[in-house]
C-alpha cells in the first residue's frame, strides 16, 4: 500500500506538481490528425490545463491557451488563417509559438509592436505521428518524439478514444497487472454465458526495459516456449500498453479525468501495395443508453475496472499480493522518476539521440500481426461505437489486398 502523502504525489497532475511536472518530460498523443481535417481547431484539456489545438492553412499546428490574452474570449472558436489562430472576438492573431502577429485595431494606433510584443500566449509544440498529433508540454530541450517500428506495419490501422472518469495511475496500473486477464477479460464473460472458467496463471514475470517494464505470464495451456513468457507484452512509459496490434494511451485530462486513446491494426494478407491516407477514428461511449457500463470487450472491461476504484483510487486502503509485483515496480520506478526530475535529470523513457530514433523495435508477440482468414465483423474492432463507415473501410482494404494466391 502507499501512504496518503505517495498517493497524492503520484496522481496530481497539474503544473507544478511532483508527477505533473514529471509527466510534461514526454510527448502525449492529444487528438487524431484527421480530427483536424474535419474541423480545423479542438478544445482540449490535456494535464489539467484548458488548450485549443489548431491547423492552419499551411497545414501548421498549434497547441495555445484556450482564452486570448486580451479579453480570455475562447480561442476554439477562432479563425484559422494563413499563419496561425485569429481570435472571432477582436482579430488579435497568434502563431504555433504563442507570439502575438496581428491587433488590427491597436496596430492602426501604434508606431511599433512593443506592446503586440508583450501579449504572447502560452504555446506548446505539436506533431503528427501515426495517425496521432503529439504535445511536448514541458521544458526545453524538448526530446525526441519516439518513432516505434509498429506504426509501419503492414494493415489497416484507426483510432477509438474514450473519456474514463477516473486518474490516469489506476488506467496505467491495469497495463502491468497480467492476471486480470484470466479474470477481467476472460472468467467473467466465461461466467456470464455459464460456461466453466478458463486457464489459470501458474507464474508471472517482470523486466526493467529501456522504454518501460515487459511483463511475461505462463497459464495452464501454455509454456515456458509460448511467446507470451518468451517475448511478454510491454508496460510502455510513461503511460501506455504496447502489445503488438494496438497501443493504449492513458493520457491524463486532469486528476479525475482520463482520455484513452487506443491505436489500432489490423494486419492484411497478399503482396499488393497499400497505402492509407488518413487513419480513421471514433469517440466511444463507456456506457449504453441505459446508463449502464458497456462490458463487451477488453478495453470497456478494463474501464469497469478502473472507474470502480474509485475517481482516485484509495491507494492507501489496499491489500497487495504477489500478483501485483508488476504494479510495485511501476511505482517504485516513478517515485525514483520524481527524484531523478527534481534533481534535474531526464526520467526513464526519455529518448535524445535523435540518430537512434528510427523504427524502434519493442517486444510483441508475433501472432499479433499475423493476417486473420476473415474479416473481424462489425462492432468486434477497438471499443464499442465503431462507424459503419470505418468497417466499410476496412472491409473495401481487406478484399482488394487480401492473398489471392
Amino acid at each position: 500500500m502507499l501512504s496518503a502523502e505517495d498517493n497524492k504525489r503520484l496522481t496530481e497532475v497539474e503544473r507544478g506538481t511532483p508527477m505533473g511536472d514529471l509527466l510534461r518530460r514526454y510527448w502525449h498523443p492529444v487528438a487524431p490528425v484527421a480530427e483536424l481535417e474535419d474541423r480545423p481547431t479542438k478544445q482540449v484539456r490535456v494535464l489539467g490545463e484548458d488548450l485549443v489545438l489548431y491547423k492552419d492553412k499551411r497545414g501548421t499546428y498549434g497547441l495555445l491557451d484556450l482564452h486570448c490574452p486580451h479579453r480570455r474570449a475562447n480561442l476554439a472558436y477562432g479563425l484559422v488563417e494563413h499563419t496561425g489562430l485569429r481570435c472571432s472576438y477582436h482579430g488579435w492573431c497568434f502563431d504555433e509559438a504563442g507570439t502575438c502577429i496581428e491587433q488590427p485595431f491597436e496596430d492602426t494606433l501604434r508606431t511599433d509592436n512593443t506592446y503586440r510584443k508583450k501579449t504572447g500566449t502560452r504555446a506548446y509544440p505539436v506533431r503528427a505521428k501515426a495517425g496521432l498529433l503529439w504535445a511536448y508540454m514541458g521544458p526545453e530541450p524538448v526530446p525526441c518524439l519516439w518513432d516505434w517500428d509498429a506504426y509501419y506495419a503492414r494493415g489497416f490501422k484507426y483510432l477509438s478514444i474514450a473519456c474514463v472518469p477516473c486518474n490516469w495511475l489506476q488506467c496505467q496500473e491495469n497495463s502491468v497487472d497480467p492476471v486480470h486477464f484470466e479474470w477481467l477479460h476472460q472468467n467473467w464473460s466465461l461466467s456470464r454465458a455459464e460456461q466453466p472458467y478458463g486457464p489459470k496463471h501458474s507464474r508471472i514475470g517482470f523486466d526493467e526495459h529501456e522504454f518501460g517494464i515487459v511483463y511475461h505470464r505462463i497459464v495452464s495451456n501454455t509454456d515456458e516456449q509460448h511467446d507470451l513468457w518468451r517475448t511478454g507484452r510491454m508496460c510502455l512509459w510513461p503511460n501506455c500498453l504496447f502489445v503488438g496490434n494496438s497501443f493504449n494511451w492513458n493520457v491524463p485530462i486532469d486528476d479525475e479525468s482520463t482520455l484513452r486513446i487506443c491505436w489500432w491494426l489490423h494486419p492484411l494478407r497478399g503482396t499488393l501495395p497499400y497505402e492509407q491516407s488518413r487513419i480513421p477514428y471514433w469517440y466511444a461511449p463507456v456506457k449504453d443508453s441505459n446508463g449502464e457500463w458497456i462490458t463487451e470487450g477488453g478495453s470497456h472491461q478494463d474501464i469497469v475496472a478502473m472507474v470502480g476504484q474509485g475517481t482516485i483510487a484509495d491507494r492507501s486502503c489496499e491489500r497487495l499480493g504477489q500478483s501485483d509485483r508488476g504494479i510495485v515496480l511501476l511505482r517504485r520506478i516513478f517515485a525514483n522518476d520524481l527524484t531523478r526530475v527534481a534533481a534535474g535529470g531526464d526520467p526513464k523513457g526519455v529518448l535524445r539521440d535523435e540518430s537512434r530514433n528510427h523504427r524502434i523495435s519493442l517486444p510483441y508477440v508475433q501472432a499479433e500481426l499475423a493476417a486473420p482468414d476473415g474479416i473481424v465483423p462489425a462492432g468486434r474492432i477497438g471499443m464499442v461505437g465503431q462507424p459503419k463507415e470505418i468497417s466499410d473501410e476496412l472491409e473495401r482494404a481487406w478484399h482488394a489486398h487480401m492473398d489471392n494466391a
